[in-house]
């Protein structure tokens, strides 16, 4: 039923789950719709009996009967007009379901039968039918469920005016009048916005595109096949590939064609209209100066002339907004349409594919090439409008002039090599810059993911060092472009003035009786104005065309990558009796890498429980992998029956609450809810969050620890009730206590998930006993396979490494098979109690309800990313009942969600944002740029004057003398006009490249030198958006629009001057009109700044959806759920949509009220001309017209630009702010640097220490002293939130401490700067973060070690094998987030940089706990042997790991419980003894 709707057919959540419920679409079209016609149907066989032996005679035509049958033909009439609605979509572009031609078919057909049974039942006698009552009661029962949903939905949307709007008001926009106003009384807000059209939806647009695109694909496929077999093409297809003979990969322009060829078609024909209006008014004109010359014409003429003037004007006008309404309202959808399908491709794309197109590159095709193609339409229709301006304005000239013209053209002819010569330049350095642009968002979004490493390693300097080289390399490419884009302007700007020269110039100069009076003068001065337009458009058309065809080859590589084979796992035929069968399988992560898993043969039964163990990057988590079908299956087959559950190894959490980061879109069933989170070990972590389980979870689960995250992630696999449970090793972030709880509770042979087939990766051994099957893996092969005595039995590999690592006491109990237990379970529950109640008081306690809000969340969140089990403490999305009182809204409203809402700033936008980019320019700049384009407009008025005057002398003596001289003079002024425009456009691009570089580096300092806390509490998204969106626009928006603005200024401030000079009547009516025109500008300019900053803020949420969704593809894909991230990404681009169209109409508004005044400038100069025509001469009157001609257009250009740099220049506003946000203390401090070599001995002191998240909040850590001796071996224990992690944040000073101080070597840490602490402590942090750089550069990114100690570290941290193993050697590439290895080999690497760093104090924060116990032992043993004269600190989850310390330090609620050595605290028999107990250590 589902793919008859193209949607759900049921929704639980919709329907059953909800305060209003209501029945899907789907259902309401289908099951409600054909109910009462399948009862008709049904009932009709026996009714036709009944009736046929019981006749009651015959019953004249009544006017009721005559009622009833017209009725029923109507209804019959309407089902076949909805039938014909749905093939009038589908023929103009659009894709209904399957139901809405099946629908109408079947009530029209049953409408018709009911229309004959009213007859019939006439003819048999039958007064009132009652299978036709019942009939018609189901219709009117089952019509009330969609009566009542639209009307819901019609509350529910704010429609858009447009949709009701006469046909005078969607000619002149005032539809849009309402919101203007609005706009203008208060700041807008999304409230305000409009719902978008139905057809106008992402998904209905989205599924267009998808479509021809996949079509084009297999006619591609096809056509490929054919050519390679020798046989020949069917037309059809080589009609749908364009002709082409040989097509290496389909065309993504052909598929936009094919998509949108309707739209192309009316938005030609209503811009070749324009066209041809646009060359009306210079024939005017001439009549004008003609009746102007002839003193006998009667004046009615001229009144007439200057009336037809300003409705030709209008028309123009009017048909001109229509068009660009069009062609805007049809860029969103193009734009529209391409995220959707990049963010579908997304989600199916392959891991080699994967691994060249990563995150950051795949959010620039989303954010700045999908945005080129909406940038393009509107030049688009040049391609046709440019050629028939040209052709008829020198059919024009030529009528004016003759031959002379054909000097013009050669002259235009001979400039075209040139600018090709530009574009193609231009084009090349569109390309690089790209690439340069793609490699700094890659590199921020690391930077972002990975902050917290770099802070702890004091690596920034070597990634800021990156990061600013390749802008530098991104900068020289932008200043270049605009060198070449100055160059170009020059040509564009001389080129009419040249034009002109050259065509007048040859035309007095071949006949002597050739005279240029006013109105050939003035009349071919319009027509080349109207000339320089497509002219002056061209440029801008090739660039764009330019910056397009470069994004068009991204996005089409980005689209034609490989997928993932959907028939890789074989769902549906499988062994009896087996959940998952691999026969000889052979897998890849990318073809051109050897297979990580070769010629494996396996078998799991229905409902076993199966272990999958091995040391360190065996392909445990890539056989996982092979499961879901995310490798590239070279060989064999995988089966795997009913549905999926997978827990990957590194939890994936959402940006939303807990509650629907565990249903995971499913239906709330309470009890399985309770149930899940209780197995889970969730509830009493519920208890301690203020907002229970509708506390929100940061971005990437920020606000969770480790262990937390892990156990969501398990809850929402437990809850979605599965058939095959993916595990991969979700036990290892989560203390050993915990584990066993989740063992017995979930996964073991008692827990909720008994009966389940379970596949769990492990390296705990102490649950082997209890699995039914256990495979060991080694070198990407089976190497054993059985159940756990079996194994033991064979005496291999395996069962000698369970006899060396397996503790004592379990030793006795492995071998009888027994299960290790808790000795009871209220001691279990009692454990888990008291691990999450330690945790701290609940944030909304002793809490001032106003209190500099976002500072304080900053502070508060600073450490959640690490703070252990359960120990970060979200902040509630807080949802309020309509009986609480005013002032606990208020307090919920004031400590808010954990991520802070993105605000738009409301308001103008203050001139110290207009002060700051002038100041980043460079004064100097500024100044030069404000001198040089009075003095250009001057050089043009200067050429037309001396034009104006040279007409005026034919009129003397009707003959003209010093010919030479007048085109001197006005080739000297248009050349000048020329220079001065190149001056201004080179120091413009000099002073925007000085800014964008500026800004840029002030932002990036400041992120870098960001505290902790704020990554935490701020979404990458948010902060990437500054780096990609933003940055883009300074770099190549905002100088063209100051450019643009500055233009249209003078130009606009030039024809006034004129025109007052020449008719000084205009006076009269530039008050006026001024008023009017600064009344539009302050409507427009209120209402467009705010929807410019909605359509900002609702851009970030797509960008960082798209990257959590990246990330979690695999989870995604897992549980089916790919279609509803589809739906979540189309909702947060329509809410970007309304905006968007909105803006857009508010841009077509303005166009028409400012054109109207331009119009009127029209009227009035001529009018006043007819009034005043004894005292004008024709040359006054020509320049004075032919001036205010061209106002029209640099009016609407005016507010546009003025407007469009106010909405641009908020990017200046948003990197400003994140520019000057709080940052952490120096790196270094000159005056107080440590001595070489320190720490010398690497004692560690804290003396009275305490330290909170933020002012007002409890302390995390309280009062502590301790002594920690040089070269001892602490481990820090204690339960969760015992303030474990804090206290190694505090010791690289990520957290300042609120009293006391730690010293190390006798010398406090807080007096010294950040990177000469930082850099000589070690941490070995919980989460190993690699970069997409080589391995050497993730191990030594200054550069500081020799190619012998980096082989030294890989050789001690068990890595030289593989390293040496990889063609690369140490220059292997390492892929975003080192994916490409597995977790323990990422730890190793980590482990690897500490060898290289040998300092003399190093921490472990729970660095093993993903990795195998023999990998494990290895690192104890080097950190024994290569740190046996350093401190070390280990916060442990594993207790055995420490029990050969010194001491070991227990904390509990912030303050230190026991500090002794291993054996006195089991001794003592306190919590330490609790805690070994637990793991069968004591």
């Amino acid at each position: 039923m589902d793919a008859l709707c193209g949607s759900k057919f049921w929704d639980s959540n919709l329907s059953v789950h909800t305060d209003s419920p209501d029945l899907t679409p789907c259902f309401q079209n289908s099951l409600l719709a054909w109910a009462p016609c399948f009862y008709l149907w049904a009932a009709l066989p026996g009714y036709l009996l009944y009736r046929e032996y019981h006749c009651g005679g015959y019953i004249v035509l009544s006017r009721l009967s005559r009622l009833k049958t017209v009725s029923g033909v109507l209804l019959w009439c309407v089902s076949w007009a909805d039938l014909f609605y749905s093939f009038h979509g589908l023929v103009h572009g659009g894709a209904p379901a399957p139901i809405f031609f099946v629908t109408p078919l079947v009530v029209g057909i049953t409408m018709l039968l009911a229309t004959l049974l009213i007859q019939y039942d006439r003819l048999r006698g039958v007064q009132s039918s009652g299978v036709l009552i019942i009939f018609w009661f189901l219709c009117v029962v089952c019509a009330i469920v969609p009566f009542r949903s639209r009307i819901l939905l019609a509350m529910a949307k704010n429609p858009c005016p447009e949709l009701s709007a006469g046909f005078l008001s969607r000619l002149c926009f005032w539809w849009f009048t309402k919101m203007a106003i609005l706009g203008y009384r208060r700041p807008l807000e999304e409230q305000d916005l409009w719902s978008l059209k139905e057809e106008d939806c992402s998904q209905n647009v989205v599924h267009g595109l998808l479509e021809a695109w996949k079509k084009l694909q297999k006619t591609t496929a096809r056509h490929k096949t054919a050519v390679s077999s020798g046989k020949r093409v069917s037309g059809e297809d080589e009609m749908l590939l364009g002709g082409r003979r040989r097509p290496q990969q389909p065309s993504f322009l052909w598929a936009l064609l094919v998509t949108f060829r309707s739209s192309l078609l009316i938005s030609i024909c209503l811009k070749v209209a324009q066209d041809l209006l646009s060359f009306v008014n210079p024939q005017l004109l001439s009549i004008l100066i003609s009746f102007i010359s002839n003193p006998t014409a009667p004046t009615w003429w001229g009144f007439l002339v200057a009336g037809l003037m300003f409705a030709c004007s209008m028309m123009q006008t009017l048909i001109l907004q229509q068009f660009y309404h069009f062609v805007f309202a049809k860029a969103l959808k193009l734009r529209l349409a391409i995220i959707g399908v990049i963010y579908r491709k997304a989600l199916v794309i392959s891991n080699s594919a994967k691994r060249e197109s990563p995150v950051g590159e795949i959010v620039n095709l989303m954010s700045t090439d999908a945005q080129r193609f909406m940038d393009l339409a509107p030049f688009l229709n040049l391609v046709v409008s440019v050629p028939l301006q040209i052709i008829l304005a020198m059919y024009f000239l030529w009528q004016n002039l003759g031959p002379s013209i054909l000097a013009g053209v050669a002259l235009m002819v001979l400039l075209i090599p040139l600018n090709g010569a530009v574009a193609m330049k231009m084009r090349a350095f569109q390309a690089e810059q790209m690439k340069f642009k793609d490699s700094r968002i890659k590199l921020m979004n690391e930077i972002l993911a990975g902050i917290k490493v770099l802070k702890l390693y004091a690596w920034e300097p070597s990634f800021l060092e990156k990061v600013e080289g390749i802008r530098e390399d991104e900068l020289r490419l932008l200043r270049k472009s605009a060198y070449l884009q100055a160059i170009s302007t020059f040509t564009w700007v001389c080129t009419p003035v040249l034009v002109t020269l050259t065509t007048l110039g040859v035309y007095v100069s071949v006949d002597p009786d050739n005279v240029l009076d006013a109105e050939k003068a003035f009349v071919s001065v319009s027509l080349f104005n109207i000339l320089k337009i497509p002219l002056n458009m061209l440029p801008q058309l090739i660039s764009s065309l330019i910056q397009t065809s470069v994004s068009l080859k991204r996005i089409q590589h980005f689209l034609s990558q490989d997928e993932l084979d959907p028939q890789c796992v074989e769902r549906k035929i499988i062994t009896p009796g087996y959940a998952v069968t691999i026969h000889n399988g052979t897998f890849t992560w990318a073809q051109d890498l050897p297979p990580t898993l070769h010629s494996l043969d396996i078998q799991v039964p229905k409902g076993a429980l199966v272990a999958v163990v091995g040391p360190v990057g065996c392909g445990k988590s890539s056989l996982v992998s092979a499961l879901l079908g995310e490798m590239e299956k070279l060989e064999g087959t995988v089966c795997v029956k009913g549905s999926v559950a997978y827990v990957p190894q590194q939890a994936w959490i959402q940006n939303c609450t807990l509650q629907e980061n565990v249903l995971f879109g499913r239906a709330l069933d309470p009890k399985r809810y309770h149930r899940a989170l209780e197995a889970c070990a969730l509830l009493a972590d519920l208890e301690m969050l203020p907002g229970g389980d509708q506390t929100e979870i940061g971005e990437k689960g920020i606000n969770l620890s480790g262990g937390q995250r892990q156990r969501v992630s398990l809850a929402r696999a437990v809850y979605s009730e599965a058939d095959l449970f993916l595990l991969d090793d979700p036990l290892s972030a989560v203390d050993s206590h915990v584990a066993k709880h989740i063992f017995d509770q979930v996964i073991g042979p008692e827990g909720v998930l008994a009966g389940k087939t379970r596949v769990l990766v492990t390296h705990s051994i102490s649950f082997l006993p209890q699995m039914d099957i256990i495979i060991v893996l080694a070198d990407g092969q089976v190497s054993e396979v059985g159940s756990y005595p079996d194994l033991l039995g064979r005496n291999g590999s395996f069962a000698n490494f369970l006899c060396n690592y397996a503790p004592e006491e379990d030793k006795e109990s492995l071998k009888e098979d027994s299960r290790p237990a808790l000795e009871s379970t209220e001691d279990e529950e009692l454990l888990l109690i008291e691990d999450t109640l330690s945790n701290h008081t609940d944030l909304t306690d002793n809490e001032p309800v106003l209190y500099e809000v976002q500072k304080q969340f900053m502070r508060q969140l600073s450490v959640m990313s690490s703070e252990g089990e359960g120990q970060g403490r979200p902040v509630p999305r807080r949802r309020l009942g309509s009986a609480e009182k005013a002032l606990q809204a208020a307090e919920a409203k004031a400590r808010g969600a954990l991520i802070q809402e993105e605000k738009a700033a409301m308001g103008t936008v203050k001139l110290s944002v207009f002060w700051d980019y002038a100041k980043a320019m460079g004064l100097y700049t500024t100044v030069a740029i404000c001198v040089l384009y009075p003095c250009q407009t001057a050089a043009a008025i200067g050429a037309n004057v001396w034009l104006s005057a040279w007409t005026n002398e034919a009129m003397v003596d009707s003959r003209q003398n010093n010919t030479s001289m007048r085109l001197g003079v006005y080739a000297a002024l248009g050349v000048l006009q020329g220079i001065l425009v190149m001056l201004a456009a080179v120091t413009l691009t000099v002073g925007s490249v000085h800014a964008a570089r500026s800004l840029h580096q002030a932002l990036l300092h400041n992120k870098m030198r960001s505290p902790q806390s704020f990554f935490d509490t701020t979404p990458s998204g948010r902060i990437l958006n500054r780096f990609s969106k933003d940055i883009y626009v300074i770099d190549e928006v905002l100088a063209p629009t100051i450019l643009m603005l500055l233009n249209s200024f003078y130009n606009s401030l030039a024809t006034l001057v004129v025109i007052v000079a020449s008719t000084p009547l205009f006076t009269v009516v530039t008050l006026p009109l001024g008023i009017f025109y600064v009344l539009m500008q302050r409507f427009y300019v209120a209402t467009s700044r705010q929807l410019k900053r909605l359509e900002s803020i609702s851009r970030s949420p797509i960008y960082s959806h798209f990257s959590e969704t990246v990330t979690g593809s695999s989870v995604i894909r897992a549980y089916g759920r790919s279609q509803d991230f589809q739906a979540i990404s189309d909702a947060k681009v329509d809410a970007n949509q309304r905006s968007c169209y909105a803006h857009i109409a508010s841009n077509r508004w303005l166009g028409v009220q400012v054109e109207f005044v331009g119009n009127c400038v029209v009227f009035f100069a001529a009018l006043f001309a007819v009034i005043g025509r004894n005292s004008l001469s024709p040359g006054l009157v020509g320049l004075s017209v032919s001036y205010a001609l061209q106002i029209t257009l640099t009016l609407n250009w005016m507010i546009r630009m003025m407007s469009d740099l106010e909405a641009n220049i908020v990017a200046v506003e948003r990197v400003k702010e994140y520019s000057k946000t709080e940052t952490e203390a120096p790196w270094v401090v000159e005056g107080s640097r440590p001595p070489a070599g320190w720490p010398l001995k690497g004692e560690v002191e804290f003396r009275n220490y305490s330290v909170r998240y933020r002012p007002g909040l409890e302390l995390v850590l309280k009062n502590l002293s301790l002594r920690v001796r040089g070269g001892e071996k602490v481990g820090i224990v204690g339960r969760t939130g015992a303030g474990k992690s804090s206290m190694t944040l505090c010791l690289f000073r990520i957290l300042e401490a609120a009293e006391g101080e730690i010293r190390i070597d006798d010398l406090n840490v807080a007096d010294i700067g950040l990177h000469d602490l930082r850099s000589q402590l070690t941490i070995i942090p919980q989460d190993p973060i690699l970069f997409s750089a080589s391995l050497r550069t993730n191990l030594d990114p200054f550069g500081h070690y020799s190619e012998e100690d980096i082989w030294r570290a890989l050789e001690l941290s068990h890595l030289h094998s593989f390293v040496s193993s990889q063609p690369a050697g140490l220059e292997f590439q390492c892929s975003e987030g080192g994916e490409n290895l597995s977790v323990g080999q990422r730890q190793l690497v980590c482990l690897a940089r500490a060898l290289l760093r040998k300092s003399r104090i190093l921490v472990l924060d729970e660095a093993t706990a993903a990795i195998d116990l023999e990998t494990d032992d290895f690192i104890q043993a080097i950190i024994r042997t290569q740190f046996e004269s350093c401190t070390v600190l280990t916060i442990a989850h594993r207790l055995n790991t420490i029990m050969d310390y010194t001491r070991v330090l227990v904390l509990d609620k912030g303050t230190i419980a026991e500090f002794d050595s291993p054996a006195n605290l089991i001794a003592a028999r306190g919590i330490f003894y609790g805690m070994a107990r637990d793991a069968g250590l004591a």
